[in-house]
Order: structure tokens, then sequence, then C-alpha cells
């Protein structure tokens, strides 16, 4: 073969390959956009909660779209939200599987447990925000309507220190610990009772077998409403839109106390990022609709979106901001 003839021939390989790739590149396109058979998102808790409910909904916005076919939501209860979690390990990452966790599983169990059978940073990968809460300060008949701000509450728990008690939905909550800091700053314990939910501890905060109740602020709005309990703070930075005339624990002197909580989304550890924005996407389009931000906004709940790497960076600050929280309280899972 000629110098010349070898060039040629190099050429039209080259040129076959280039062909072949996007001949390749063209048909991985295209699957890339066809709609998934299914999708099944994954959630914590059981039916007819919170998380459930957003799920839920967000699942009825995916199905029949460009993104999946059908939707379909997959409860794990157990163990706080862990097991949901350490199910992602392995799960398939083409995007058909999809968890959908509240923050504290990632940003504090990390802090709280000696031994988590998941890795918040590599067994999870961030698709996006799904909605933000703030949390609020309870309290029902088992307190005296005098009490009407929490400088009022903590000085009468001062005063009656047999019925300075909070429930919280958990043991290791953000509500939990909410309670914690609000007796340091005024200098009084306050004794926590967990319940299993918020529910369960309002129902006897109205009934008054305990004097407050620590938790999000959707929680608390039908019994507020109907007078039968008060609100005395708010943990937001400002004001909830659903409880406008509640000042924030930082508006009555508590300036460190400003939490607020969110859900998120997340692929398994590994998937693609393609994938991932894909997903990111299609999530994000459902989070939009009208009928999911009204019926998110009952529970108290703000849809709020995110891309992947924002909510990736949230994760990180989340977790690095509650690790000294954590270690100050003194609270290990154990204890």
């Amino acid at each position: 073969m000629t110098e010349q003839n070898r060039r040629g021939f190099v050429r039209a390989s080259g040129a076959a390959a280039a062909l072949a790739a996007l001949g390749f590149a063209g048909r991985a396109g295209a699957q890339a956009t066809q709609p998934l058979e299914s999708v099944r998102i994954v959630t914590g808790f059981p039916p007819g909660g919170t998380s459930d409910t957003l799920c839920r909904r967000v699942a009825e916005g995916l199905k029949g779209t460009a993104y999946t076919k059908v939707a379909l939501v997959e409860n794990k209860p157990g163990a706080g939200g862990q097991i949901a979690i350490q199910s992602m390990k392995g799960a398939a990452t083409d995007g058909s599987v999809i968890l959908q966790t509240p923050a504290s599983m990632l940003m504090i169990y990390p802090h709280i447990y000696k031994s988590l059978a998941y890795n918040a940073f590599t067994d999870v990968t961030p698709v996006t925000l799904a909605c933000v809460f703030d949390f609020g300060f309870c309290v029902g008949p088992a307190v005296p309507d005098s009490v009407k701000n929490i400088p009022e509450f903590l000085a009468w728990c001062k005063a009656n220190p047999d019925k300075a008690n909070y429930g919280s939905p958990a043991a290791g909550s953000v509500p939990h610990f909410i309670g914690v800091l609000l007796g340091q700053a005024g200098g009084i314990e306050l004794k926590h009772v967990a319940y299993r939910g918020t529910q369960p501890a309002v129902q006897d905060m109205v009934g008054g077998q305990i004097q407050a109740v620590s938790g999000p602020v959707g929680e608390f709005t039908q019994q507020v409403a109907a007078g039968k309990a008060r609100l005395l703070g708010v943990s937001g930075a400002t004001r909830s839109r659903f409880a406008p005339n509640v000042p924030t624990f930082a508006e009555q002197g508590y300036k460190d106390l400003v939490f607020s909580e969110w859900f998120g989304f997340f692929a398994p550890g590994g998937t693609p990022a393609p994938v991932v924005t894909r997903a990111n996407e299609a999530l994000r389009v459902a989070l939009a609709q009208k009928d999911v931000i009204d019926g998110l906004a009952v529970m108290g709940l703000e849809v709020k979106s995110s891309t992947p790497q924002e909510l990736a960076t949230l994760l990180k600050e989340s977790y690095d901001r509650w690790g000294p929280i954590v270690k100050k309280i003194g609270f290990t899972a154990d204890s």
C-alpha cells in the first residue's frame, strides 16, 4: 500500500468510525429521551403522613409524561426513615428509583448514631429540593391562658418545674432539639417526651396530658384555628406565612434559634449526571403544578425546588451546622 493510499484508508476508516459513533450517540440519546416504563418513589414513612402525601402528589405529576409512563410510591417505614435510605444502596441508577426523605435522616442522624447503615454523601445522589418548612412551639390547656409567648412559658416552667414538659415527633429530631435549646436559653431543663409523630403529641396536648409540643408549624394550624391550642413562636428566619401573627424565636430574643427543615429527592449513589439532570427537570415540573403547591400548603409546606448542586450544598451546610449543636446538647441515639 502506497503512502497516499494508506493516508486515504486512514481517513476513510476515521470517517466511518466517526459516523458509527454518531449513530451510536443518536441511538443512546433517543433511548435517554424515551419515557421510563415505571418509576418508584421511595419514602421511609407510612401512608397518610406528610412525606407520603408529598410523594403521591409528585407521582401524579410524573406519570404519563416524557419522563415515565407510570409513577408509584413505595412506603418503606421503619427506623425513623433509615430503611428507605438503606434501600438505595445497589438500587438501579437509571432514574427509575427515587428517594424522598426529610433532611434529618441525612443531616442529623450521622451525628447521633454511632453506626449508620448508609453514608449520607455517597449512598444517595442529590436531585432536587422538594419543600421547606418551619417549626412551631405550641401549648395547650395545661398551660394558663396568661402565657402568650416563649419567655412567659419558660418563666412559668421555672415556677412549675414539675410541669415543664413538651412533646416532639421523635427523639433526635429537630423539634426535640429546639425544645432542649429553648430550655437552655431560659435556664431550665424542659423534660422531653418522644412520640411517634407530631399528631399523637398534639392530641395529648389538647387533651391536657402534656403541656407543650414542638413540631412543624402545619401540624398545629387546625387546633390553633379551633382555639384548642396557642402557638407561642416559630423557628424560621422570618414569620411563617401559615402563622403570620406569631413572632419568631429570634424576635423574642433567641437569636440563635433559627431553624427550618427541608424534604429532598435523591437518586441512588453513583447515578450518572445525565440521568440526574433528567430526573431533576421532571421533578421540578411536577413540583411546580398548582395542585401540588396548594395541597402541600395545607400541611404548612412551601414548595421549593433546586438544582442538584444546590441540594448537595444545602445538605453539606446542614450537616456541618448540626454537628456542633448535637455535640453541645450531648444527645446520642443510645442515650
